[in-house]
């Protein structure tokens, strides 16, 4: 009866010295959080931003990822809101913010234009198109998509083309105002728009 006993206590010590183990562990695992959680709860991690000026768009994003910056965007320097589909067609002008130490989440904007055109001395892009609020801004030179974004959704609006050859005017971030209608000024009260308009690389 005695040795029955014994061998009881002795299981029932055993089970109990597992499960302390046990807790031990689950409280050392607890207590020691992974890496990726303890930088998570500390302070963002900052690396250091590389100049692209220069750089082909698409190389200029792969090299600020690697850098460990993923937060990127582009836009067109020239303000023709001109969207960059193929980013190994385009080529980094300037890029905000500067080169530098940044922290990683911070968002990376670069203006670029097309790999055949030149640097504008200043980034046109870098704002959205304003609003035209209550009168009629002055479109002349700038891009029929930029004037389009600025006017009213409800706006209607006529684009003719400038040359006389009655072109369609099909992609509108590659065609500028040459006149407008109503003039820069006059109260815009939901009359129509009425746009002229040649390519760029044409003289109105």
């Amino acid at each position: 009866m005695h040795t029955r006993t014994a061998i009881v206590a002795l299981i029932a010590s055993a089970s109990l010295l597992a499960l302390t183990g046990c807790e031990e562990n689950d409280t050392s695992t607890s207590k020691g959080k992974p890496a990726a959680e303890q930088d998570a709860g500390g302070d963002t991690k900052k690396a250091a931003l590389p100049d692209m000026s220069g750089k082909g768009l698409q190389s200029a994003q792969d090299q600020a990822q690697e850098a460990g910056f993923y937060g990127l965007t582009s836009h067109d320097a020239l303000g023709r809101d001109r969207m960059q589909a193929f980013d190994r067609n385009w080529k980094v002008c300037s890029q905000t913010p500067k080169a530098g130490t940044h922290p990683t989440d911070t968002k990376i904007d670069f203006a670029t234009v097309k790999l055949e055109e030149t640097c504008p001395g200043k980034d046109a892009g870098a704002a959205e198109p304003k609003a035209a609020g209550a009168t009629m801004p002055s479109f002349q030179g700038k891009a029929v998509k930029v004037a389009r974004g600025a006017l009213d959704s409800g706006t209607s609006i006529t684009v003719n083309d400038a040359s006389g050859q009655d072109r369609i005017i099909f992609m509108e971030s590659n065609w500028k105002v040459c006149s407008q209608e109503p003039a820069a000024g006059t109260k815009l009260d939901g009359r129509p728009v009425t746009l002229s308009a040649v390519k760029f690389e044409e003289s109105c």
